[in-house]
């Protein structure tokens, strides 16, 4: 069949080229021609330039289904480490963009999808620039901000889940100088920290590239101010892991100060309309910090590709796809939901609500202190087990948290410490 993808980012690519191996003609349409130079931003895609870690499900799809692209990522510098492929997101879709060029049978194009082409009561297509292309099969994998559907009819299918999730965040990328050794570590990502008030990360990526992440909750004024480069230049200086990542003896700034706001939690079920599916950002959102986008997007397209190679009808393989999702995406969703919530509350200052179920982030944390709830972990973290996975963990928990234990912080400013930091670095001379 003739499958068109509105949209080439690593979702619609990725998608269309497992398709192309099973002897389908794929077109996909995107209004972003692709890297044609050094400085390429994707025009639209908010999160191209912040901080990503790439789970296994990335590298696994690709290997399997993909192999020339996932070796051009890896010629890109892209190295594979215990659960994860350390990269920058520019990297990894200049590398999908550099193979689907030369995939047989993946058709780019670029323009913009103006809308749906529906006939009969069934998506027969798009109007793209003001031309019909036809297909047999529509895929929307136009990303988080997807209007494909709202546009000349269509569906869009029901927002199950959708709230702003209380945090932003802040970002710079940096590269470490020659013969340089990265900074202190406590996962072979890089640094997780948990401070009074906010939270830092520092993301490796390859051939030396780092990021350095700043989380503050949405309504905190003063910590929005670490978006004004000399504030975000001191808040690094004063936090101490930070200071050794970012000290110019160690490594440059490559970036900008990148701000990420309007971060929203979101699960949408499938268009009713017979000959649409949609796959990625467009199903799923959830707050970027716990690296969980892209492979939710690579769950899916393994999900969806399995339900056509046992049969399922393309004209509403959207019906059993959503099932699929709601069973084995959404609760990923609600996860984050839960999760950023009850960080939001502690950054103001409420301590754990022992009389509501923990979150799977309280219930993961507190192995620190009952190693025993490690079995349980495991399938969580690596995403091959639903969050409920823990559950069984979560009365081992709840007896660590009434003894009065919290999870320990890492030294560092506290907010208000840090907020002083910020007001001075940005006063008047």
């Amino acid at each position: 069949m003739t499958v068109l993808v509105v949209g080439s980012g690593p979702a619609g690519l990725a998608l269309g080229a497992a398709l192309t191996g099973r002897g389908h003609h794929v077109i996909a349409v995107d209004r972003d021609p692709g890297p044609t130079s050094a400085g390429w931003r994707r025009r639209g895609v908010m999160q191209f330039l912040h901080a990503h870690n790439f789970r296994p499900q990335v590298g696994k799809l690709l290997y399997a289904e993909w192999p020339t692209a996932y070796d051009a990522w890896l010629a890109l510098g892209a190295t594979p480490v215990d659960q994860a492929v350390l990269s920058r997101r520019s990297t990894l879709e200049r590398a999908l963009r550099t193979a689907a060029r030369e995939h047989p049978g993946l058709e780019l194009r670029t323009g913009h999808v103006d809308g749906l082409l529906i006939e009969g009561g069934r998506v027969r297509g798009v109007v793209v620039d003001g031309s019909r292309v036809t297909a047999d099969l529509v895929v929307n994998a136009s990303g988080r901000a997807s209007r494909v559907v709202s546009r000349r009819g269509g569906d869009g299918g029901a927002t199950r889940l959708d709230g702003d999730c209380g945090l932003a965040y802040i970002d710079r990328t940096y590269r470490l100088t020659p013969g340089a050794e990265p900074g202190p570590m406590n996962t072979p990502l890089g640094f997780l920290g948990e401070f009074d008030g906010y939270q830092c990360l520092v993301f490796l990526h390859e051939r030396g590239h780092f990021s350095v992440v700043l989380v503050r909750p949405t309504a905190d004024a003063a910590l929005s101010m670490l978006r004004v480069p000399a504030a975000y230049e001191a808040a690094c200086a004063a936090i101490p892991v930070l200071a050794e990542w970012t000290d110019p003896g160690r490594a440059v700034p490559t970036s900008e100060v990148l701000v990420g706001g309007a971060l929203r939690n979101v699960y949408r079920s499938q268009s009713t309309t017979p000959g649409l599916v949609t796959v990625g950002d467009a199903v799923a959102t959830t707050t970027p910090t716990r690296g969980r986008g892209v492979a939710m997007a690579c769950m899916q397209i393994e999900a969806l590709l399995r339900l056509l190679d046992e049969g399922a009808d393309p004209l509403t393989v959207a019906e059993p796809f959503d099932t699929w999702c709601e069973t084995n995406i959404e609760p990923w969703v609600a996860d984050h939901v839960d999760i950023d919530g009850g960080m939001v509350k502690r950054w103001q200052g409420h301590d754990i609500d022992l009389t509501r179920p923990l979150t799977s982030n309280l219930i993961a944390d507190a192995v620190q202190a009952e190693p025993s709830i490690g079995r349980y972990a495991g399938d969580y973290f690596a995403m091959t087990g639903l969050p409920a996975t823990l559950r069984p963990a979560e009365p081992l928990a709840r007896a660590v948290y009434e003894t009065g234990w919290r999870p320990p912080l890492a030294t560092g400013p506290s907010r208000d410490e840090l907020v002083e930091v910020i007001e001075r670095s940005t006063a008047a001379p």
